[in-house]
């Protein structure tokens, strides 16, 4: 007897059930508004929770914003964790990472060394307040380095201050947003695991902010990983499908392995905050480039229909485990403080 769609479709979502039960399911960036005093989005965290994610990267900033606004998204976010503490937990150690409960894990990332204002010693700061990743750059240029979006003059002095002290203290550095010299300039200078937090290969879709191939294989011999985001515009035609995503995915793991992947999404939870965002700074986000408004971005009610689509693609339940999960968690080991209070 043949099979029928809809048993196929009831054995593929009963594997991904046990999958997510099983599996440390990790988004590595997501982004609630940056308004200290509103916190009316907060509670959304939940829909993480209840998609099967056990981990959660929540941005606090980014070159655009005055940096010293990433202390105040900080301090209002810690609060509000705190708060919360049957739901949701501070993750600050690898340790915390893999805690036998069903809270939602949180910790914090950057989106370029603006936050830093120059001061080298900012980066232990922002470590012991809970960031575990920053990029070096946000599209333009910055003391670091160059912006993917911008006439990129490679890594800076400072840049690789950066990078040295990042590797010091137990943060991750990462790449997204960056331009293609200074990303292979990071990739070389770095002792520990680089990744792209939430990047897209250029092969599958021509845009500035993805990224070639070369620097894919350069992020993999560093031993890190390349998080696939969820924004339409940089999967294809505002192509927010969980088939997309999987293909992007799969894409990184023709490349280089299934070692090497992992999950970024970079969920906007208010979408009216970053429509006028992106009208008031072109600049940053220029309309030449196809930033407008009405973008379509993957949610986490979707990431257990990625998982599904991996299924459909041939994957093994031991490699899906390494890209929702196990390939992050592999990279925070390698670069993140064994313990608090300590240098790595």
């Amino acid at each position: 007897m043949a099979n029928r769609p809809e048993i196929i479709m009831d054995a593929i979502d009963a594997r991904v059930r046990a999958v997510l039960d099983g599996t440390l399911v990790w988004d590595n960036h997501s982004c609630m508004p940056l308004r200290p005093g509103d916190e009316r989005f907060l509670p959304q965290l939940e829909r993480y929770r209840r998609a099967g994610t056990r981990v959660v990267g929540l941005n606090v900033g980014f070159d655009a914003v005055p940096w010293a606004e990433s202390f105040r998204m900080l301090a209002a976010f810690r609060s509000w964790l705190r708060r919360h503490p049957r739901q949701y937990r501070l993750v600050a150690t690898v340790a915390d990472l893999t805690r036998a409960d069903r809270r939602l894990g949180v910790f914090f990332d950057l989106e370029g060394g603006s936050a830093l204002d120059g001061q080298l010693s900012l980066v232990e700061l922002y470590r012991d307040l809970g960031v575990r990743w920053m990029s070096i750059a946000y599209n333009r240029n910055n003391l670091l380095g160059g912006g993917c979006q911008d006439r990129d003059r490679g890594l800076t002095k400072f840049g690789r201050a950066v990078v040295t002290e990042m590797e010091r203290v137990g943060m991750t550095t990462c790449c997204s947003h960056t331009g293609f010299r200074t990303t292979m300039d990071v990739m070389r200078h770095a002792t520990k695991p680089v990744i792209f937090s939430h990047s897209n290969p250029l092969a599958l879709w021509k845009h500035k902010r993805n990224i070639r191939d070369e620097a894919i294989r350069a992020c993999a011999q560093t031993g890190g990983v390349v998080g696939i985001n969820g924004i339409g515009m940089f999967l294809g035609a505002n192509d927010n499908s969980s088939a997309t995503v999987a293909r992007h995915i799969d894409y990184v793991v023709q490349q280089v392995g299934i070692d090497h992947v992992g999950i970024g999404l970079d969920y906007v939870f208010d979408m009216q905050e970053l429509d006028d965002y992106v009208k008031a700074h072109p600049a940053v986000f220029p309309p030449e480039e196809g930033y407008a408004a009405g973008l379509r971005i993957v949610a986490p009610e979707q990431m257990p229909e990625i998982a599904a689509e991996l299924l459909r693609l041939g994957y093994r339940v031991a490699d899906l485990r390494k890209v929702l999960g196990g390939n992050l968690l592999r990279v925070a080991k390698a670069t993140w403080p064994r313990r608090l209070g300590a240098d790595n």
